[in-house]
């Protein structure tokens, strides 16, 4: 394993830097990292970011150069994740689109799809978001109940959807939807471009219990697709999904940094907070359990670079990325615990009157969530061991 940045690498790091020292907001390198509260607000703020992004070249970086990316290399991604946590750069509104909704077009779509949405979706002129997980399929995804019937030359869903982020922004969906029983669950399923704007699709906003609103039901009442909308071939809709979900790949990367950025912020507050008028810091049961999270940080990350280096040498990312996945939700979850009993009685005061920065109570509660989106901490457990240990998937009596 090289820890070293080739010559070019190390150009495309500080020419990285250089554009985000000159265009994130203003005072967002001081800490004034404020994103408006309310819908409106923060979509606005959150395209005005995606334009500028995509404007110097930033956004969709290992799209092909022809449709407007950079054909950046995997390890010119990691860099790309890693300089965006150390600043704590805005979300990318998008992320759906330009992370997974794009390249799968780019491998799989029609020229006509590939023309009509692909440098959409770049520049953020359409939103997209996921219509994967329903109320009976959140990691079995292949139970899905949402159906699509053809009548002429329309297609006809009905179903709904849940926990679908970024939905009540959104201008299009990738939508899986049952047009078969075969008897088999993983058959049977067609991937469709599903525009949300249209009297068929109502979304419903899902308030999350650190007062966050991404998250949405969406419910399908006859909205219409075309077969122009269709995503690779009717029925083999599990495969395109697979497709697609393979290129969250660096989903894991950009956890795992921002847990390094994690980690220095949580020894931060220990200097900052005072018990009987000395630093926590000093304290030698905290200065213990910050040199634990230190080891598993290191140890997360390493582990991630190992996993990195095997996807160079065989070209494809392994189920080793289900160990980086668990390993990440888990200690950011851990580490936020512990912010949270720092601060004793304070961790229960909120926004303005909060005596230390609230962010830590927000990003607490969130991160219930990392351990459940994107696969189960459940989910990914079985992976590992049947995957990865070789264990059998059930135990017969």
């Amino acid at each position: 394993m090289d820890f070293s940045y080739s010559e070019s690498e190390l150009l495309f790091q500080t020419e990285l830097r250089t554009w985000l020292e000159e265009n994130l907001p203003e005072g967002w390198l001081d800490g004034n990292r404020n994103i408006p509260a309310d819908n409106k607000g923060k979509g606005e703020f959150l395209r005005d970011w995606q334009r500028k992004l995509s404007e110097g070249g930033w956004a969709g970086i290992s799209w092909p150069v022809e449709y407007g990316g950079r054909g950046a290399t995997l390890i010119e991604e990691v860099i790309y994740e890693q300089e965006m946590a150390r600043v704590k750069a805005p979300p990318v509104l998008n992320i759906i689109g330009t992370a997974m909704v794009g390249p799968t077009l780019l491998d799989i779509g029609t020229e006509e799809q590939k023309e009509k949405y692909v440098r959409k979706i770049l520049n953020g002129e359409e939103i997209w978001c996921q219509g994967y997980s329903e109320p009976n399929a959140g990691s079995d995804l292949a139970s899905l109940q949402t159906k699509a019937v053809k009548q002429g030359d329309k297609w006809i869903i009905n179903g709904q959807k849940i926990w679908t982020s970024y939905a009540h922004l959104s201008d299009r969906c990738f939508l899986l939807a049952r047009t078969e029983n075969t008897g088999k669950k993983h058959e049977g399923i067609t991937a469709f471009l599903v525009k949300m704007d249209q009297p068929g699709v109502e979304t419903r906003g899902i308030r999350s219990i650190n007062d966050q609103y991404d998250f949405n039901e969406v419910y399908l009442n006859a909205a219409v697709a075309d077969d122009a909308d269709i995503v690779g071939e009717v029925n083999n809709g599990w495969k395109v999904s697979l497709t697609l979900l393979s290129h969250e790949r660096v989903g894991v990367a950009r956890q795992t940094f921002r847990l390094q950025k994690q980690f220095d912020e949580l020894v931060e507050l220990a200097e900052t907070l005072e018990k009987n008028g000395r630093p926590l810091i000093l304290d030698p049961i905290v200065q213990q359990n910050l040199a634990i999270f230190r080891a598993k940080t290191k140890a997360l990350l390493f582990s991630y670079y190992r996993h990195l280096t095997n996807s160079i040498r065989t070209g494809k990312p392994g189920p080793e990325g289900s160990m980086d996945k668990l390993a990440s939700s888990e200690l950011g979850q851990e580490m936020l615990a512990y912010a949270m009993s720092l601060q004793g009685a304070e961790n229960t005061l909120w926004k303005e009157d909060a005596l230390v920065d609230a962010s830590w109570q927000r990003d607490y509660l969130r991160s219930f969530g990392y351990t459940i989106e994107g696969g189960t901490s459940e989910i990914q457990k079985n992976i590992v061991a049947e995957r990865i240990l070789g264990l059998p998937k059930d135990i017969k009596k």
